[in-house]
């Protein structure tokens, strides 16, 4: 059985997510307005059990009070009999309380591992300032601790920042990362994703470095086969078979397309003596499933 190895619920009565319902704001993927409603493990399942899936991750998205996301989500994984559940949590690695947030997360059963946010989109980042995490000292401790508790790292990044991350990494060697959604390359032109490919060089040969082939709808709203395949390519000749997996994205993704066209292109693109690996193993294999 299949798993999706990069998702998002919310429910609005539970937890607030400001981000997703700020009215006339247009973010880097595009337009809010069709999520900002409630996203529910049922709705995920039934979008993806005739593909045979059976397992996914939810990956923290945002929220106002991000432990009050992680013990929801929590609750759902518990209570879930038809479907496995597990989460990656947000723990602001930073914070003066770090300790008491990553000790509490630990100790929910569905947490395997923790996303902060390096970069989302370039141009986003400049206003933000998000992109300023990397290179806080504290930042680098947290990644040490976490690594010594066998969680995982999510790593959401854009590639211009692809060579101070590795440089970071090298001193955590151990620590599991996955870098999110490709390394979220920005543009579609060939010229681009030749550059985007020889930098991505930088994670890619790091052995304790995977990668997910997921959100690629964020840069390409009218995506087609012919404009992912390039990327899913580049992933595939770099990480191999052992290192990649494949996550939804929804219900973010579900703005540029159905799961089932999402699914079937990139399976299709994916060679099928590879499928078992990245639609199942290699996740499993990273989140201890």
């Amino acid at each position: 059985m299949f798993v999706d190895a990069h998702h998002h619920l919310w429910d609005l009565s539970k937890v607030d997510y400001p981000w997703l319902m700020e009215r006339g704001a247009t973010r880097f993927f595009g337009d809010p307005t069709p999520i900002q409603r409630n996203y529910l493990l049922d709705e995920h399942i039934s979008q993806l059990e005739q593909y045979k899936f059976n397992t996914s991750i939810h990956v923290q998205v945002g929220a106002l009070d991000a432990w009050q996301e992680s013990k929801w989500v929590d609750q759902i994984a518990a209570n879930s009999e038809k479907w496995n559940l597990v989460q990656v949590a947000f723990c602001d690695l930073a914070a003066p309380d770090f300790l008491d947030q990553i000790n509490k997360l630990s100790k929910l059963t569905s947490v395997r591992g923790v996303r902060q946010i390096v970069g989302r989109a370039e141009k986003e980042d400049a206003q933000t300032g998000t992109n300023n995490l990397v290179n806080d000292p504290k930042f680098l401790d947290g990644l040490k601790y976490i690594s010594e508790l066998g969680l995982t790292f999510d790593l959401q990044l854009t590639p211009s920042l692809y060579h101070e991350i590795s440089i970071l990494l090298e001193k955590v060697p151990d620590l599991k990362v996955v870098v999110c959604h490709c390394g979220s390359p920005q543009e579609r032109s060939d010229e681009y994703i030749e550059v985007w490919a020889e930098s991505l060089l930088k994670l890619s040969k790091r052995e304790n470095t995977y990668c997910k082939i997921s959100g690629l709808g964020m840069f390409d709203n009218d995506w087609t086969a012919d404009s992912i395949e390039p990327i899913i390519r580049h992933c595939l000749d770099q990480f191999g078979p052992t290192r990649l997996m494949f996550g939804s994205n929804f219900p973010v993704d579900s703005l540029y397309s159905s799961f089932s066209k999402l699914y079937l292109e990139i399976s299709n693109i994916i060679p099928k003596k590879y499928h078992k690996r990245i639609f199942a193993e290699n996740c499993r294999r990273f989140y201890k499933i």
